[in-house]
């Protein structure tokens, strides 16, 4: 804006220049008109120089000035362009989060749906002990909705051996007393809420002393299994005399967490019997062992008197191939003289030694 202000100015005074010049020339001489065409003239030349000059500050001004707006245009479309790939990965996870909030949101409803339904609710606390047990025992070690002889089927049968027997897990949800304390909003709310939680935890444990708890069937006791950590805690943390009872009857209470302890406890002490059920086999083995260390030694002595009488043996053959060279020797060395010029006389033959 400056540089354009100066140009008008470096115009306007050439303008007046050139008027001065023509009125000068219309009123003066001829003499008095080449001096002022001169010094105009000089004027022009000083005022044409500056213009050039002025015009190539605002050129070279305008030139830089193009030059920083191109950098700050580039800089600017690098940094929105940076901006928009973030964007653009942010609005990624946005999208990834969404969706999986939409599937939570989806399997949250489901669950709702299935926990709503008594009998749905049962098969998955059955589903959830299942599972634990077969991934913590083997085979043979357990029994799912085993028949009794009361006719009653527990969701689980852990076969033990005497003592204790064989125990019974049942796998319960009080659902709705739960439900009820998760909406109570103030203390009356909460403690109606826990009363009907041991209420059912009570039933429970009731039905589970009454049914699966059977002399000379099954041991003395039986375990509860609560599918929720939450559920178990709080018995545990507010509900103590509840806890109490059940124990009083002999049912424990167990959590997804406490049950892979019980379990791994089981599998120990199976190990363990299975262990002393092959101590006699192992016995009669190490007995078997000891026979045959037995006959393998009596084996490497009679080898052993074998190689003493072979050396003796071979002792006897060497001292006799001694003599047979001795004598081999002798006979070698006897000089047998010419018989055709002496008598012969008979003698006795001389034995050698």
């Amino acid at each position: 804006m400056e540089s354009l202000t100066i140009i008008l100015v470096v115009v306007v005074v050439m303008m007046a220049a050139g008027m001065v010049f023509l009125a000068l020339r219309g009123q003066g001489g001829a003499q008095q008109d080449a001096a002022s065409v001169g010094e105009i003239k000089g004027q022009l030349d000083q005022i044409a120089q500056l213009a050039a000059s002025m015009q190539q500050n605002v050129t070279s001004q305008l030139q830089n000035q193009e030059r920083a707006l191109h950098e700050t245009l580039r800089k600017q479309g690098e940094t929105t362009g940076q901006k928009l790939g973030d964007l653009q990965t942010r609005l990624a996870v946005i999208d990834k989060a969404q969706a999986s909030l939409n599937e939570l949101s989806a399997q949250t409803t489901r669950l709702e749906n299935v926990l709503s339904n008594k009998q749905a609710r049962g098969a998955y606390g059955e589903m959830q002990l299942e599972n634990l047990v077969r991934q913590m025992l083997p085979p043979n070690a357990y029994r799912f909705q085993q028949t009794l002889s009361n006719g009653s089927r527990p969701d689980c049968l852990l076969n033990l051996p005497n003592p204790p027997g064989p125990i019974v897990i049942d796998a319960k949800f009080p659902l709705e007393a739960w439900y009820q304390l998760g909406e109570a909003t103030d203390d009356d709310g909460r403690k109606a809420a826990r009363k009907n939680l041991a209420a059912a935890l009570s039933k429970h444990v009731e039905d589970i002393a009454s049914k699966y708890i059977i002399t000379g069937e099954t041991a003395e006791s039986a375990m509860l299994f609560l599918p929720s950590e939450a559920v178990y805690a709080e018995f545990h943390t507010h509900l103590p005399k509840a806890l109490e009872d059940s124990f009083k009857k002999r049912v424990y209470l167990v959590s997804p967490t406490t049950l892979m302890a019980t379990l791994n406890t089981v599998r120990a002490i199976l190990r363990d019997v299975h262990m002393r059920e092959q101590a006699a086999v192992i016995q009669a083995e190490v007995s078997r062992l000891l026979d045959d260390i037995t006959r393998l030694n009596d084996r490497v002595g009679n080898l052993d008197r074998h190689f003493d009488q072979a050396r003796r043996d071979i002792d006897q053959i060497k001292t006799t191939t001694g003599k047979i060279s001795s004598r081999s020797e002798k006979i070698e060395s006897i000089e047998v003289e010419d018989l055709k010029d002496t008598p012969t006389v008979p003698t006795e033959p001389k034995l050698l030694d």
